[in-house]
């Protein structure tokens, strides 16, 4: 199979999220308030969306990690491919263990795990996945995210429940010289989310008008979707809104603050929806873009960044 040419769209959502993903980190080096940006209590509007837009970054990349894998073997083979998501996973789960650890504190404390250990654990997964039809990952993909929140309430205290479903910290033996492990992103919902954008690939081999009436419609069903499940706080997410009696824009910020420690239902379907809408945006802007430059290399971005900001801010308070 010849090789097939990049998508633009999907370049520049990548670079797009990359700008979020700086601004949000960016803001933890240097924004640092009395408050959580989300806290309705204490949070202003503009603290608040400069914290909730920057959501969409974790569901973009590992929804596009899941397509992309997808489009890979379509040129490649699914042997191939198999071996490369299992080497690039196994890769992506030491660099988030070594150096990004490393990058949040400037020290060694605790093995800090996020979206790196989401995408890699990922990877590994559809290793093994790319070999079934894609109804049964698509299933698999379904079975991982739709049942997620039935477990809020159960929180044993087991490391493997920790890593899979709720996250938290894990305390090692004094021997590791380490405190331990933090797991911000427990796995559970985003191999199920990595699953979904492989099962969505095929959708980037069509022609581009199809597969724009597509993505208006999936973005469209999941946008109805988390409406009609928060309207009701039927489903969907452990914290139900309500009206706060502070005007509109806070009751919308109740509205659409949902969990992304771990990601509920309404957070992968609002951030889901959003997404679909980028890329038929970004469907439609031709030639070159900056954003498609960052977003054909957001790996070595991504490494680079947290030290950065990290150092900066330091600098900055000094």
């Amino acid at each position: 199979m010849g090789k097939l040419a990049r998508l633009q769209s999907i370049d520049m959502l990548r670079g797009f999220v990359i700008a979020l993903m700086a601004l949000d980190h960016v803001r933890d080096f240097f924004g640092i308030t009395p408050f959580s940006p989300e806290d309705l209590s204490g949070t202003t509007p503009a603290w608040f969306w400069t914290r909730w837009i920057t959501h969409l970054c974790a569901t973009v990349f590992v929804l596009l990690a899941g397509s992309s894998a997808f489009l890979r073997g379509h040129g490649s083979g699914i042997p191939a491919l198999s071996r490369y998501l299992a080497t690039r996973g196994a890769m992506l789960l030491v660099l988030e263990a070594t150096w990004i650890s490393f990058s949040w504190q400037f020290s060694y404390n605790v093995i800090i795990l996020q979206v790196l250990w989401a995408l890699g654990a990922g990877m590994m997964l559809l290793a093994a996945l790319v070999w079934l039809p894609r109804a049964a990952i698509a299933l698999v993909a379904a079975l991982l995210i739709v049942p997620h929140n039935l477990f809020d309430a159960w929180q044993p205290a087991s490391v493997l429940w920790t890593a899979w479903h709720q996250g938290g910290f894990v305390p090692l033996p004094a021997g590791f010289g380490l405190q331990g492990i933090v797991v911000v992103y427990p796995l559970m919902p985003w191999l199920g989310l990595i699953a979904a954008g492989y099962a969505l690939g095929p959708v980037f081999l069509w022609e581009p008008a199809r597969r724009t009436r597509f993505l208006l419609v999936a973005g469209t069903v999941l946008l109805a979707a988390f409406v009609a499940l928060r309207a009701f706080n039927t489903y969907g997410d452990p914290d139900p809104w309500s009206a706060q009696g502070k005007g509109m824009m806070f009751d919308l910020m109740s509205f659409v603050r949902v969990h992304k420690y771990p990601p509920s239902l309404l957070y992968l379907c609002v951030t889901s929806a959003i997404a679909m809408f980028l890329l038929v945006l970004f469907e439609r802007i031709r030639g070159s873009h900056v954003l498609s430059l960052f977003g054909r290399t957001p790996m070595f971005f991504y490494v680079v960044h947290i030290a950065l900001a990290h150092f900066l801010g330091n600098l900055y308070f000094k």
